[in-house]
């Protein structure tokens, strides 16, 4: 802005100048001077509205300044809040992915995996039924100890429930190649072995004639490898029902656990029925003596009514003897009676 001002200051300067010059050589001293004073007059106004204009433009300027500051300002805070949130963000996804990683390794570990699906049993059995209703690790007559033994009376009788998870046979199923037939058959076969296994192990370990069910349920902490079975391996499903081994999942372990949970509690409710009606009996018998003892009442009433009817007689009587005997006239004036 300075530099513009000065700009046109030296034109409005160099002009002055050269009617100075033009004027100075025709020898006119009052045009002159009269032209020397509309010169110095025109700088001054052209240099005041040059500098309102330049103190309007600066005002300007700053103003935009201000608002320029301030939107950088809200911008720079905008952009912290969204760095902040990220670094969080990094930081759950970081443990995620620390957790995955440790699940994986207890996947990958057998030991580790079934205490895995031990857990996830125990976690959904103590969630659906009383402590009463259950046992954990129990040990049978045969001296197998299964994961969960569920307390229920005869008929059906204690159904044992114990935890498989065939992730390894699983996983090499998942990872083949498509259309390599020869590997799909080779690991559907691996796949079918172990279940066959596990089915085997429960039927033999966990079904004991006079102490357990005649059935036994084989729990897969997995709804994957439980939809893989139903959906593609039937002839398995099939010899688990021939074997008496229920398989599965903790969706449908949930449903069968409520399904027990009912069973229970409509066992406790005949009982409660039996006992409501001994106290029913006993009631009844008692409601017999009151009755008894109320009709001796009666007939103590009925002979306590009969004796004052008896009695109420007797004194009837009197008062009509006595009034005969009062009016017998004997000559002699009675004496007065004592008033009562």
């Amino acid at each position: 802005m300075d530099i513009l001002v000065y700009v046109l200051l030296a034109a409005v300067l160099a002009l002055g100048a050269a009617l100075a010059i033009t004027l100075t050589r025709r020898g006119d001293t009052r045009a002159q001077s009269a032209a020397q004073a509309a010169l110095a007059d025109t700088v001054q106004r052209v240099e005041q509205s040059l500098r309102d204009q330049e103190r309007t433009l600066a005002g300007l300027v700053t103003e935009r300044l201000e608002r320029s500051e301030k939107a950088t300002s809200q911008v720079v805070t905008d952009l912290r809040e969204r760095l902040a949130r990220i670094d969080e963000a990094q930081k759950k996804i970081g443990d995620l992915s620390t957790q995955v990683v440790s699940l994986q390794q207890i996947l990958t570990n057998k030991q580790a995996r079934g205490a895995f699906g031990e857990v996830q049993l125990n976690d959904l059995v103590s969630s659906a039924l009383p402590p009463s209703a259950y046992v954990l690790q129990s040990t049978l007559t045969n001296g197998a100890r299964v994961d969960c033994l569920l307390k229920l009376p005869n008929p059906p009788g204690s159904i044992a429930i114990d935890a498989k998870f065939p992730l390894e046979s699983y996983h090499a199923l998942r990872a083949v190649a498509p259309g390599d037939m020869q590997a799909l058959t080779v690991a559907q076969r691996a796949f079918q072995a172990a279940m066959r296994k596990h089915i085997t192990d429960i039927r033999d370990k966990y079904i004991v004639p006079g102490e357990t069910a005649e059935s036994a349920l084989l729990f897969l902490p997995s709804e994957a490898i439980y939809a893989e079975l139903h959906a593609n391996f039937g002839g398995i499903v099939d010899e688990s029902y021939r074997a008496r081994v229920w398989i599965v999942s903790p969706t449908t372990m949930m449903a069968t656990l409520n399904t027990v949970r009912a069973v229970l509690k409509d066992v406790q409710m005949r009982e409660q029925a039996g006992e409501i009606q001994k106290l029913v009996a006993l009631m009844m018998g008692d409601t017999r003596r009151l009755q008894e003892r109320v009709d001796n009442l009666k007939r103590h009433f009925t002979q306590t009514e009969k004796d004052l009817r008896e009695i109420d007689t007797s004194t009837v009587q009197i008062m009509r003897r006595g009034e005969r005997i009062q009016a017998v006239d004997l000559g002699e004036q009675p004496e007065a009676l004592p008033k009562a």
